[in-house]
């Protein structure tokens, strides 16, 4: 079968998968720098664009140079018709910056079917839903670069929100002789800045990694958090305010710790790992009871630590920081899921939750005042003035009868209004009448 190049690269990797535990495939590092991300020290980093990339590579082209999926919508050239070897970009979930790439082999009336990385930990043929598919390119007509450059893929508005926090926590560069993670920039230990490039501390590295630490990329210390703290921990899959509580405590515990604290306080089993009914307990739990006793947990851990006396100040700190900012996010979450009430005031609208009194209620007034145009007649009689056909025909039946439809009219009027912009619930208070 004619075939591109490419594609004769990527079937001689298929059945190559991840490995479990601290053992990585070489077959798949060689992957992440092929297609030019030695950096890379892990398998578990989600390397569907890495396959792309290294096969693309192998070919003699230029893949997109991202590890983001979407990054290959940008590459090449757009086609309108389906081609064997096509790379096809397919979206994932709802998250409008996460997604799925490989090589179109085949397609049904519902499907695609596609040769690629990381599916299902391995590089298999799988088929996916058409639904999915935004896109299909091919290498430009100069075969060497991209027709334009890579865009700049956001990242979930929850995971800036948490990263923008971590980042304002961490700080800048530290070498404190009592930190246990030894010289440190925005948060990257320098054990894990090497790890991230592949290499080794030792005497004759040591200089140079230190120094590239501290001018580490904000690109780089975004990938690293998202792929060893961000992804590992689940955090996407959370609710907003528990995700940023949750990433904080991945950050600065180690993301185990962080998963057994999140269980704990779910009241599901604390083994470490975020699976199916940790999540559901998540979904299901009080969010902001669950803050509480997450920054409680986080509080305990802190003073069980043997230099508590030197940076307990800070780190108890940061918890309330960190609480703070995950209730905002709660808040923010509630709003933009509320109706009806939203809809109906302004920014500056405070929202009691507290009863009022009968006596300030619209409904109650434009009650009182309908009743009073049935009953007052009634009333007036009793207390000596009747309404005679004399009185009635001197003032004129009409008008009488206006003034009485107008009073009633008023009164529904007013309760419909009340009963419209009611807020809160009704409370009694004594009222004394004087006569």
């Amino acid at each position: 079968m004619d075939q591109p190049k490419w594609l004769d690269e990527a079937w001689r990797e298929l059945g190559q998968r991840e490995r479990p535990g601290v053992d990585d495939n070489p077959r798949v590092m060689q992957l992440y720098r092929d297609a030019g991300h030695a950096e890379i020290a892990h398998d578990e980093t989600a390397w569907c664009a890495a396959f792309t990339g290294a096969c693309i590579a192998r070919a003699g082209l230029k893949g997109s140079g991202s590890l983001m999926a979407r990054s290959y919508l940008a590459w090449g050239a757009p086609l309108s018709e389906a081609r064997t070897g096509a790379i096809a970009v397919l979206s994932r979930g709802g998250d409008p910056t996460s997604g799925h790439v490989g090589f179109l082999i085949g397609e049904t009336p519902d499907a695609v079917i596609l040769l690629g990385g990381n599916q299902s930990d391995a590089v298999s043929v799988a088929a996916f839903p058409r639904s999915r598919l935004l896109g299909l390119r091919w290498p430009a007509r100069d075969a060497a670069v991209p027709t334009g450059p890579v865009p700049v893929v956001n990242a979930e508005p929850t995971f800036e929100r948490a990263l923008a926090h971590v980042l304002q926590m961490e700080g800048g560069y530290t070498d404190d002789a009592y930190d246990p993670g030894g010289p440190t920039n925005k948060g990257i230990t320098l054990r894990v800045f090497a790890e991230w490039k592949g290499l080794t501390i030792d005497a004759a590295s040591f200089a140079s990694l230190k120094a590239a630490l501290k001018h580490i990329p904000d690109g780089v210390v975004r990938d690293i958090y998202r792929a060893r703290y961000w992804q590992p921990a689940c955090c996407a899959q959370l609710p907003p305010a528990l995700a940023v509580m949750h990433f904080d405590a991945s950050v600065n515990h180690g993301v185990g710790t962080a998963n057994r604290m999140l269980q704990q306080c779910l009241g599901v089993e604390a083994d470490g790992e975020i699976g199916p009914v940790t999540l559901a307990a998540a979904a299901r739990c009080n969010a902001s009871e669950i803050l509480d006793s997450y920054a409680g947990e986080r509080r305990r851990r802190y003073r069980a630590l043997a230099h508590f006396w030197r940076f307990g100040r800070g780190w108890l700190a940061r918890v309330d920081t960190t609480l703070a900012v995950a209730r905002s996010s709660l808040a923010r979450n509630s709003n933009e899921n509320e109706k009806g009430p939203k809809s109906m005031s302004n920014e500056n609208t405070t929202l009691s939750t507290q009863p009022k009194w009968w006596g300030d209620s619209l409904t109650v007034w434009g009650a009182v005042t309908t009743a009073l145009a049935t009953v007052l007649p009634m009333i007036a009689s009793a207390a000596g003035f009747t309404l005679t056909p004399d009185l009635i025909r001197e003032a004129g039946s009409n008008f009488t009868a206006a003034v009485q439809a107008a009073v009633a009219l008023a009164g529904t009027i007013v309760t419909i209004y009340g009963r419209a912009r009611a807020t809160q619930p009704l409370e009694r208070r004594h009222v004394t009448l004087k006569m």
